[in-house]
Formats: structure tokens, C-alpha cells, sequence
């Protein structure tokens, strides 16, 4: 298991997919919403929670089509679906992998594009914590549409069709968790709710996952 994740990382950053593109697109989605609603400093304040988790989610959407689709070319998935290793924990192994070439480096980079965006100090702990606890929810869900899409040309279109409204409550109750503590409110209920999605999406979606790439490869 750990040969297969680190062969992933070391494909994801190979591909062009891994900690540059989505890093990157973070960085110019948060730099642009200013020249698009203004440099008024208050508007910016309270934008800014829903601001940077919708760049994160969109970052992580961009290398979605890259978790299945190298191996499905190469012929190296048949090859994992003989394996001894149970397809689910193959499709959790590229899950993880996902996450630490994406998803990791968005919740490390978050509290410093949150100075461009006037983030309260009061933001900038629930906004990480936010993050780290929503986004392996957005590799989960982004491994599952990869597997329906697998094999299909052009599947990256049909993809972020699938996924997106899969991605809108992690997206509502993470920037409601950090709103909500800026504001001096309680943010428990948006964090047991983003927990609850994170733990489900785990439990559950990789069984389905490894249901779908079964009838896939048949």
C-alpha cells in the first residue's frame, strides 16, 4: 500500500496535476476577486471565508481527471484490479494520494492568501481547521466521479457535472464554520456537520467506487 501511494504522489506531481496547478489556481482566483467586487476592505472581510473555500474547491476539481486516467492509459488499473490488494483500499490509497498533492497544500496556503483578502484574525484558525477537516471529503467524492468517468473521452466536462453538486454541503458548512467564528458565533454545529460528511464520504464512497471501476473494467 505504501509502494502504490508513493508511486501516486510521484505520478500527480509528474503530471502536472499535483502542488503547482492547483496551488496556482488558488493564488489567481484570490488575486482576481478584488479587481471583481472592489478593494473595499469590509466587502472583501466578509467574503473572504466563502472566497477561499470556493477556490479550494475549484482547485481540487482540476485534477480530478488525472486519479484514474493515467493508470486506465497505461493499462497499470487492469493490472491493480488482479492485484491481492482489495479494490477499495486501492481507490482510498489514490483518494489520500490526491489529497496530500492537493488538498494539503491548499490548507497550508489558505492563511496566506487569506491577508489578501482582509481575513479577520478570528478566521484564520477555523478556516484552516475547516479545510483540513473538509477537503479529503472533496478527494473522496472526486475519486468516485473519476471512477464513473473512467474510460470515457472528454470525461472531464461530465465529471465536474457529477461531482460539483456532490461538493456543494462540504462547501456550505465549511465557509459557515469560519463566517460563523468571525462573527463571534457558535461554529460547532457547522463543524460536526462538515465532520459528519468527511467521515461518511470515507466510509462510505470508496465501496461504491470500487463497485463502479469493477463493472468498468469487465
Amino acid at each position: 500500500m505504501i509502494a502504490l501511494l508513493i508511486r501516486d504522489l510521484r505520478l500527480a506531481v509528474r503530471a502536472g496535476g499535483g502542488f503547482g496547478l492547483g496551488l496556482s489556481f488558488f493564488l489567481i482566483v484570490v488575486v482576481l476577486v478584488p479587481f471583481g467586487v472592489g478593494p473595499e476592505s469590509g466587502l472583501l472581510s466578509t467574503i473572504a471565508p466563502g472566497i477561499l473555500w470556493l477556490g479550494a474547491l475549484l482547485a481540487c476539481l482540476l485534477s480530478l481527471d488525472r486519479i484514474l486516467a493515467l493508470d486506465w492509459e497505461d493499462g497499470s488499473l487492469d493490472l491493480l484490479a488482479t492485484a491481492p490488494l482489495p479494490m477499495e483500499a486501492i481507490v482510498s490509497i489514490k483518494s489520500l494520494a490526491h489529497w496530500i498533492t492537493t488538498g494539503l497544500p491548499l490548507v497550508l496556503a489558505a492563511p496566506v492568501l487569506g491577508l489578501l483578502l482582509n481575513l479577520p484574525d478570528a478566521g484564520y484558525g477555523p478556516l484552516v481547521l475547516s479545510l483540513l477537516i473538509g477537503t479529503p471529503a472533496l478527494s473522496v467524492i472526486g475519486t468516485f466521479g473519476a471512477a464513473l468517468t473512467v474510460g470515457l473521452k472528454r470525461g472531464g466536462l461530465l465529471l465536474s457535472l457529477l461531482v460539483l453538486p456532490l461538493y456543494v454541503p462540504t462547501l456550505i458548512f465549511g465557509a459557515e464554520m469560519a463566517r460563523r467564528s468571525i462573527e463571534g458565533m457558535d461554529a460547532t454545529p457547522p463543524l460536526l456537520m462538515l465532520a459528519g460528511i468527511t467521515c461518511g464520504t470515507i466510509a462510505l464512497l470508496p465501496f461504491a467506487s470500487a463497485a463502479v471501476l469493477r463493472v468498468n473494467l469487465r
